[in-house]
């Protein structure tokens, strides 16, 4: 081996030992089997990630070494369900309440905790499942020597780590093993894929380049070498060889196309992350993909796929400068310039499309960028932060490529604005692009795709998942065809008084915030500013609903007014009390545990969870940082200055919360709690609302007089979509623990004794 090229392999397994994972992405077979051996064989070992774009065709080998532990195989949050009942029975059946079905499935193993009277189950030991239904499973066990079942219990999923033992790319190459499908009318595809790199490496290594698009001997070339190696598998050997997909691979192998690069560079970027990470199953270990069915439907000459000195030479060799011309003089509508836009607006450039004085481009977003953008909107930078979405991904998107024909718009596609999106707009048009994250503007776009009978790109992403729809005028089903199911609506009192899942809590978390930080202050303002009118309208309602805007609009002004800042952290150190302490105490005396219904069953029975009130202490950071986050909120509503002292949990705000006199709870008798689950309202009491009315509006008009002159508040509008909960205290009041922890999280755990 001559030295240079010894030293320059030396400097690279230097730095090999530095990593946790490598990624190669142009590089010899040879190569890589040198590389990946040294990977594999290191203590610890180190990933190893091969990735080729060969025009239409990708391939990705993993090697994540002899014993690759992976802690989470799905990356989903383990299932859980509420039991309703348990036989006791070989094999045991478990029931679960019917409000939500059960995703557990054969094979899974399962731990159960806080069932009574067949305590044997809550020791923790966890239990195959088998014979999975929607609201039931079969326990790979004999409880019929188990105490008899009473009630309660929660069943949580267990998952387990799952090793893997990768083989090195030498020896997995002679024996590849089973390929990860792409697509399942392709089966035959992967094998024959596997043995068309390895022909062009070949090919590579001794023409010292690439195939010549067009050249019918290169694709002779290419195939010969294929059918030399494929006589060496052994029984491996493949019957019968695709010649004219080793014509396309031949052809198109020079070129790297941008929507296959990104493809390619989405999977391997979530391989290094599961390498890093143990968590997701990883690619193991060959993965194939090709996408043929893209090519022009009539065939290409030659001439056609020659290189024209731009910057689309590469996909002119794999898909004719005839489509090209066509990519460039393209009129596209794309909505959305968010996440996925600017992804498509990247492509879009990268691809030539609308890339010329007769293609043009139209984007429109309503939508200004938020701090939280930058983390995956990556057109966007800090000094965008204010300016239009659309206007700034476009200009970004023109910096990429500079003959990109793009207008950008402020507009949201809807019905009030299709004097801007006319029909004379939309019959221009060639195809449309979705980059939406909400159903109601899809299905407003997908209708007018139908009407005017226009291609349309449909996607969305969630987290790690995503879904891609091609709908093609008189070919394929549109995206409106098929909807999902209405979400079920939890009743009112289960979501006040007896919730038991986590989508009960925040339902709950978000009303209070919004109730006490965003529609009361609005109602103030709103007496504030028109008194006579604010009044009337309630006497004019004369319903229970104006009675409790008035007395939220008094408690506001008088019980709960706040003038200073220890003012804020007495409202919320009662927030909390009332919150996890004194509505679970008023419910357990109104329902003891041992409470029975009419018909002689017991009240706290699944899907009700019998509730433990939860004791303050300023010491549990979470709990402070609550009543922190909860003042400095409060705070703001009465434009109240904020020390630096109440940012963060420390001694002095400690102090400062443990002055408050929190009054001792006192149970009262006669206490109407809802239990109908078809009740739309947790008040039942009945009352004459007119006279209380005036009462109100007496007391209101009497505690106005007190106010300084010009007083108001400031309504706080909830905000999810934020970097940190620096940037946002809504998310704080929300979320207790330190920083991120929901309000349910204490209301759950603490109070409930659920199992997240």
């Amino acid at each position: 081996m001559p030295k240079r090229r010894l030293d320059f392999n030396l400097r690279i397994i230097i730095f090999l030992v530095t990593l946790q994972a490598v990624v190669f992405t142009d590089i010899t077979l040879e190569k890589a089997v040198e590389f990946d051996d040294y990977c594999h064989s290191h203590q610890p070992p180190i990933a190893f990630i091969k990735s080729e774009v060969r025009g239409l065709f990708g391939s990705v080998f993993c090697d994540f070494g002899p014993e690759f532990t992976v802690l989470d195989v799905d990356g989903e949050e383990p299932h859980t369900g509420i039991v309703a009942s348990i036989s006791n029975d070989n094999p045991a059946l478990v029931s679960c309440v019917d409000d939500e079905r059960l995703e557990f499935q054969d094979g899974d193993l399962v731990v159960f905790s806080e069932v009574h009277g067949m305590t044997e189950l809550n020791d923790g030991k966890p239990r195959k499942v088998k014979n999975a239904r929607p609201y039931s499973f079969f326990l790979e066990e004999d409880t019929s020597s188990f105490g008899t079942y009473v009630r309660g219990g929660i069943v949580t999923q267990v998952k387990p780590p799952k090793v893997l033992k990768f083989k090195p790319l030498k020896e997995a190459m002679k024996e590849p093993g089973e390929f990860l499908m792409s697509d399942f009318s392709k089966f035959d595809r992967p094998p024959l894929l596997h043995l068309a790199f390895q022909a062009l490496d070949k090919f590579r290594n001794e023409l010292k380049r690439f195939p010549v698009a067009g050249s019918s001997d290169d694709v002779q070339r290419l195939i010969d070498f294929a059918v030399s190696i494929n006589e060496t598998l052994g029984d491996g050997k493949l019957e019968e060889i695709d010649k004219k997909l080793l014509h396309h691979f031949a052809s198109g192998s020079r070129a790297v196309l941008n929507p296959m690069a990104a493809m390619f560079g989405g999977i391997v970027g979530q391989e290094v992350v599961k390498a890093c990470s143990g968590k997701f199953h990883p690619l193991y270990q060959f993965f194939y993909f090709d996408s043929i069915e893209s090519l022009p439907v009539e065939p290409l000459e030659p001439g056609d796929l020659k290189p024209e000195n731009t910057r689309y030479d590469a996909q002119i060799s794999v898909f004719g400068s005839k489509l090209q011309n066509k990519l460039e003089q393209a009129k596209i509508f794309m909505v959305g310039s968010g996440a996925l836009g600017c992804e498509f607006l990247k492509n879009l450039a990268l691809m030539g499309i609308s890339c010329s004085q007769n293609g043009k481009l139209t984007v429109t977003d309503d939508d200004v960028i938020e701090k939280s953008n930058l983390s995956r909107q990556f057109l966007f930078r800090d000094w965008n932060i204010g300016q239009p979405k659309s206007t700034v991904a476009a200009t970004a998107a023109m910096a990429i490529n500079p003959k990109l024909h793009v207008e950008a718009l402020q507009n949201r596609a809807s019905p009030e604005t299709e004097n801007v999106f006319n029909d004379a707009f939309w019959e221009n048009l060639d195809a449309v692009v979705n980059a939406l994250d909400n159903v109601t503007a899809r299905m407003y776009i997908d209708s007018r795709c139908v009407y005017f009978q226009k291609p349309l790109l449909e996607s969305g992403t969630l987290g790690a998942k995503c879904n891609t729809q091609m709908v093609i005028p008189h070919l394929t089903e549109n995206y409106g065809a098929s909807r999902d199911p209405p979400e079920k609506q939890a009743p009112m009192c289960t979501v006040h008084s007896f919730p038991h899942n986590i989508d009960h809590c925040l339902t709950w978390a978000r009303s209070e915030f919004e109730g006490l930080l965003e529609k009361t202050p609005t109602e103030v303002n709103g007496f504030l500013s028109n008194p006579s009118a604010y009044v009337s309208a309630a006497r004019t309602a004369g319903d229970a609903q104006a009675r409790d805007q008035l007395e939220r609009v008094i408690e506001c002004l008088d019980g709960d007014k706040c003038e200073t800042f220890q003012d804020c952290i007495t409202w919320a150190r009662l927030k909390f009390e009332d919150y996890f302490a004194n509505r679970v105490k008023q419910l357990t005396f109104t329902f003891p545990e041992d409470s029975m219904t009419s018909s002689g069953a017991p009240f706290w029975s699944a899907p009700k969870r019998f509730p433990r009130p939860l004791e303050f202490s300023s010491t549990d950071p979470s709990q402070l940082n609550f009543i922190l986050a909860a003042s400095i909120l409060r705070a703001e509503t009465f434009g109240i200055p904020i020390p630096d002292w109440a940012k963060t949990p420390n001694k002095v705000a400690a102090e400062a919360v443990d002055k408050v006199i929190v009054p001792e709870f006192q149970p009262k008798q006669g206490v109407k709690i809802v239990t109908d689950e078809k009740a739309t309202s947790i008040s039942s009491a009945s009352v004459d609302d007119a006279a209380v009315i005036e009462e109100l509006i007496a007391k209101l008009e009497a505690i106005s007089k007190t106010l300084p002159s010009g007083f108001h508040m400031n309504p706080i509008q909830f905000e999810k979509d934020v970097a940190s909960p620096i940037d946002n205290l809504g998310i704080d009041f929300m979320f207790g623990h330190l920083q991120w922890s929901l309000v349910l999280y204490l209301f759950i755990v603490c109070s409930l004794q659920l199992q997240l």
